[in-house]
């Protein structure tokens, strides 16, 4: 809203507390409703995850791309309400048009659908070129769903190869321009599925090359993961551990950091943005690294490795990775409301200065820890959310308590509020 300035309702800290009250209040009430398993859809955690993946991806395109076109002029709330039901439109469409039906006529590990009907029909075999079955039981079980699990892994890459080229790149090489929406938004989409599926032919592809063609199977037209000597897993949860704490990186930069410390590069386009990239990467992957090394310091091991599933062997690698990108995860409410309801509170008056940023960093660290805190030792995954794979100890709930789904389910109405409504109501727009 161009000539507008966003002014807290209530002043601060009150708007940010009855904001973060109202935005976890839905968060909880939506997820008993469509996710868990006491509730009438229970919907965990598959389609649940893939569905809300979907929606903040698609979100992203049409707030950070589209720049909300066509529906940027309309007053609030119809304007965010609109764009919320053109989301779940799109959704839909995307996942079951373009995945299912589009993208899998050439690869069947991107729809559900097909792997399906191939497994119901006793097709996944190919005497020629496979030795193994996948039944349909076995493909439509909680642990599988591998159609489902290969969009996921779709929108994990692209939660960071989507959003990268604005936060880092100022949008290059799509601006500046004269172009116009939606030629800019569309633009950049091409511009950044590109890029999401180089990074995911690198990341993932590699994964279910493994899947069906060793374990399900011989096929030689899928590589397998080149990353096992350097992990010690083949398993994708290598890929989420450290990406995951990128697009915390990433969007950390932007939001309590105030583009700091990148913003000190004073190079032209794109090479500020390369090095900023090759900067974040690495220090999603330092931190991740810290994570899966420390973890076993709080964590007892013991009764972790013996709720680890059977194909891990009894070594805990595979989850310790994971496990890093929860520990991620935990950072995402904290930073976010704090940017976008507390409006980067400090105790500077100048919210940009170096000490900001650092009493900011080390805030998200501190909340950060008291949200894994209430949710794995208070066991709020259970008695909140009804995971059942956390009714025992520390080390049951450590391996079955899927946080991540809860801290990028409790972002959406934050982000929908900030991105389609315009914070309306906890904000007032003044000229």
């Amino acid at each position: 809203m161009a000539g507008h300035t966003l002014r807290a309702r209530w002043g601060q800290p009150v708007t940010g507390i009855v904001s973060f009250s109202v935005f976890f209040l839905i968060a909880w009430l939506t997820w008993f409703i469509f996710s868990d398993p006491r509730g009438p859809v229970a919907a965990f955690p598959y389609p649940f995850v893939m569905y809300l993946a979907m929606m903040i991806l698609v979100g992203l395109w049409q707030h950070m791309f589209l720049a909300d076109w066509p529906f940027q002029d309309l007053p609030q709330p119809a304007r965010g309400i609109i764009e919320t039901l053109v989301n779940l439109a799109l959704v839909w469409l995307v996942i079951h048009v373009v995945f299912y039906r589009i993208l899998g006529v050439g690869f069947n590990f991107f729809s559900q659908v097909n792997l399906e009907a191939l497994a119901a029909a006793g097709q996944t075999a190919i005497p020629e070129v496979c030795g193994k079955t996948l039944t349909l039981q076995a493909l439509t079980a909680p642990a599988a769903r591998f159609g489902e699990r290969a969009v996921v892994t779709f929108v994990l890459i692209g939660f960071f190869s989507y959003p990268f080229v604005t936060i880092l790149f100022g949008k290059w090489p799509i601006r500046p321009s004269d172009l116009t929406q939606p030629q800019a938004g569309l633009a950049e989409l091409g511009w950044c599925s590109l890029l999401t599926l180089f990074f995911f032919t690198i990341l993932i592809v590699p994964f279910w090359g493994v899947v069906f063609g060793k374990v399900y199977g011989t096929s030689f037209g899928l590589n397998f993961p080149w990353w096992g000597g350097i992990a010690g897993t083949g398993h994708v949860h290598w890929v989420f551990g450290w990406w995951e704490w990128a697009i915390i990186i990433l969007f950390m930069t932007p939001n309590v950091w105030r583009m700091k410390p990148w913003s000190v590069i004073t190079l032209p386009q794109p090479w500020k943005g390369l090095i900023s990239l090759v900067g974040t990467i690495f220090l999603g992957y330092i931190l991740a690294l810290i994570c899966v090394k420390l973890a076993p310091a709080w964590l007892p091991m013991a009764d972790v490795i013996q709720h680890l599933p059977a194909g891990d062997k009894l070594i805990p690698t595979r989850f310790l990775w994971y496990h890093a990108a929860e520990i991620a995860g935990f950072t995402l409410i904290p930073f976010l409301i704090w940017h976008h309801y507390f409006d980067d509170l400090a105790p500077q008056a100048d919210k940009d200065a170096w000490g900001a940023f650092w009493f900011r960093t080390v805030g998200v660290l501190i909340l950060c820890v008291l949200n894994y805190l209430f949710f794995y030792y208070a066991n709020f995954g259970h008695w909140g959310l009804g995971n059942h794979h956390m009714a025992g100890g520390i080390g049951e709930r450590a391996v079955g308590g899927e946080s991540l789904i809860w801290n990028f389910w409790w972002i959406i109405p934050l982000l929908w509020n900030e991105w389609f409504f315009h914070k309306w109501p906890f904000y007032t727009s003044e000229h």
